[in-house]
């Protein structure tokens, strides 16, 4: 979206690819990352088993021994990545279903229609995308997020004695 703060233009690469590359760009590197207490692992959600979610089960298990293997993962992020899981789960029974019943199904009245499995697809597959992105399973999405931390700070005397 044109003009919106962060948000336009090319994505930036997250400063730990900019330091491993040797900060080509010569640019300034983020120094007001934010920093959160990291989980060194949390147990699956107990619904996702009372409800028989078993491929949510198993990406959150995947999920969270590589976020919280680098650190990655705190408590704020928990939330999102249920949605993240869910949305996963659902996303690969659309696909189950339009692999088994095909793109075209027989509708209601007896005449061909598309397949309502296809919106579904398209749903969580949006779904996985921003709920991914929030997570930053994708490194130029937690830069982003990281870059956009430091910009409400003020050069306001007041706003600095207020703070201390």
């Amino acid at each position: 979206m044109a003009g919106s703060a962060g948000r336009s233009g090319r994505r930036p690469k997250p400063t730990a690819r900019k330091e491993l590359a040797g900060n080509p760009g010569k640019r300034a590197l983020n120094k007001d990352e934010p920093v959160f207490s990291p989980l060194k692992g949390v147990d699956v959600p107990e619904w996702f088993i009372e409800v028989d979610l078993p491929l949510a089960t198993v990406m959150w298990q995947m999920t969270t021994k590589e976020l919280c293997g680098q650190g990655l993962l705190c408590v704020t992020d928990l939330s999102v990545l249920e949605r993240w899981c869910v949305a996963y789960e659902f996303w690969r029974r659309a696909v189950v279903q339009v692999a088994k019943q095909g793109h075209v199904v027989t509708g209601a009245t007896g005449g061909p229609v598309k397949n309502p499995q296809l919106t579904a697809m398209k749903e969580h597959s949006s779904e996985l995308s921003t709920t991914g992105s929030m997570l930053g399973l994708d490194p130029s999405a937690r830069s982003r997020l990281i870059g956009l931390a430091g910009k409400g700070k003020s050069d306001n005397p007041f706003m600095k004695m207020i703070n201390s």
